[in-house]
């Protein structure tokens, strides 16, 4: 993250993101496939850490191989082997950003949904601060309901962040200033949907 200074002095943070240029790798139509869409391949990828399969899809593209591929739709048509660039945003426009978010591996029921634990420390309580408490019913239903609250895996799951403002695009550099955080690691893949 960053922050740039706008027009009334007001500092924004922001997060900066490379995004393209974007080659199309397929069309895809209605006739033939069902729908339509277009296939964006994104970064560069070696050639020994690509499949035939993948090798022979690029080739036909007329592209390297890349390690990013993701479908979308447009209004306009787009041919194969075509560069899709920064000129479809525009500054002030809000998108939708698409992320895996970080993972935070096994956690307790405080960290994973905000219980607050027993309270007190004292009065007798030894090793039950951040205890999740009663689980439900006794002998009947004998089980515990499926849903309950309880300590497991966090994070690493798909986020949608909605309507974050473009602050500032860098054609040059093929770069894009959001204002706010994205989900997901640094370096870490994002599919921006207008």
């Amino acid at each position: 993250m960053t922050g740039i200074f706008n027009e009334a002095g007001k500092n924004i943070a922001c997060t900066v993101i490379e995004a393209g240029p974007c080659v199309v790798t397929q069309v895809k139509t209605a006739a033939k496939e069902g729908y339509d869409a277009v296939q964006l391949a994104f970064d560069e990828a070696k050639e020994k850490n690509t499949s035939k399969q993948l090798k022979g899809h690029f080739t036909k593209a007329g592209t390297t191989p890349k390690r990013k591929v993701v479908e979308f739709t447009f209004e306009e048509e787009k041919a194969l082997g075509e560069t899709v660039s920064l000129e479809i945003f525009v500054e002030g426009e809000y998108v939708d950003i698409v992320g895996t978010s970080k993972g935070k591996g096994f956690q307790g029921v405080v960290k994973r949904h905000g219980f607050s634990g027993v309270g007190m420390a004292t009065h007798g309580q030894h090793n039950r601060l951040r205890a999740p408490g009663s689980l439900g019913a006794s002998s009947w239903p004998s089980r515990v309901f499926k849903g309950m609250r309880m300590a497991g895996r966090t994070g690493g799951k798909r986020v949608k962040m909605q309507n974050l403002e473009i602050v500032k695009i860098l054609p040059e550099k093929n770069l894009i200033l959001v204002k706010g955080a994205v989900p997901g690691p640094k370096g870490g893949y994002l599919i921006i949907e207008k």
